[in-house]
């Protein structure tokens, strides 16, 4: 029985019953039967995608994943695009205030970008737009990038509690600003060493990051002669555990370091890292 409204022409509801043919009342009940039947029904491809396949012994083999992950680089991109553009919006809006005489304003524009400043910025990923490749030279002295260096040096390391975190992330701009605007500088051996050491300070604490500018160092100036090999093997050891990487950086250093000190230690922690494999 359907029970169907009808308006009548004082907009009040009535109730009038119709009936349905028998004959088409079983034909819809068949057809709903059947619908409902297939959907409960595994098709070949459901079996074979949604069933754990049992092998020998009660082993269960799960199901192939969906595929190779997306890659991360053009969100990367746009986050690291972002950043720019919100620290440069608000350095020219302070600027704005500043020159309308508007304290109140001003003083809003450089908290905030203080905020950002203090603000924790990883690096998704260390390839885009972060450590450049190995292939640099450090080869022409630059007075530009010479003096961006020590401006750095007088920041990096100074100061207490928020006026230290400061300090380090200043730094960090100038050494990075080196990278990008003079890369052939006879000075980015040093600027990738000190960028491995902001990295790793407590203000930071990206290792991986840190230790990728420590392999930068001794990659653009050959010779090296600081401990940025020991410090990345230390790293990759101590805070990452990739071990195969740490005992190749090891040897590195057993190869190629000539403190007495440092060779010792990389001794030390290969035969501890590799002994269980004697």
């Amino acid at each position: 029985m359907l029970w169907l409204p009808t308006t009548t022409t004082s907009q009040s509801y009535v109730i009038r019953r119709t009936r349905m043919p028998r004959s088409l009342a079983l034909l819809m009940l068949w057809v709903g039967l059947v619908l409902m039947g297939w959907a409960a029904t595994p098709t070949p491809l459901t079996r074979a995608a949604d069933k754990p396949e049992k092998k020998a012994g009660g082993t269960v083999e799960l199901p192939p994943s969906a595929g190779p992950a997306v890659s991360d680089v053009e969100l990367v991109e746009r986050a690291i695009t972002a950043r720019k553009e919100y620290e440069a919006s608000l350095k020219k809006l302070r600027e704005h205030y500043d020159r309308t005489g508007d304290k109140l304003r001003m003083k809003w524009a450089e908290d905030e970008l203080m905020g950002f400043h203090m603000l924790f910025k990883p690096s998704y990923n260390l390839d885009v737009q972060d450590v450049p490749p190995p292939g640099l030279e450090a080869k022409v002295n630059i007075r530009e990038a010479n003096d961006l260096y020590k401006s750095a040096m007088e920041y990096k390391g100074k100061g207490l509690g928020t006026d230290f975190v400061l300090n380090m992330r200043r730094a960090e701009l100038l050494l990075r600003e080196v990278l990008e605007k003079y890369p052939s500088s006879d000075k980015i051996g040093d600027v990738a060493y000190q960028l491995g050491e902001i990295y790793e300070s407590r203000a930071y604490k990206q290792y991986d990051r840190a230790a990728r500018y420590y392999e930068r160092s001794f990659q653009w100036i050959k010779g090296s002669r600081t401990d940025a090999r020991l410090r990345a093997a230390i790293l990759h050891d101590k805070q990452l555990n990739e071990r195969s990487k740490a005992i190749t950086l090891y040897r590195d250093v057993v190869e190629h370091d000539t403190d007495a000190e440092r060779i010792k230690y990389a001794e030390k922690r290969l035969a501890e890292l590799t002994g269980a494999k004697k």
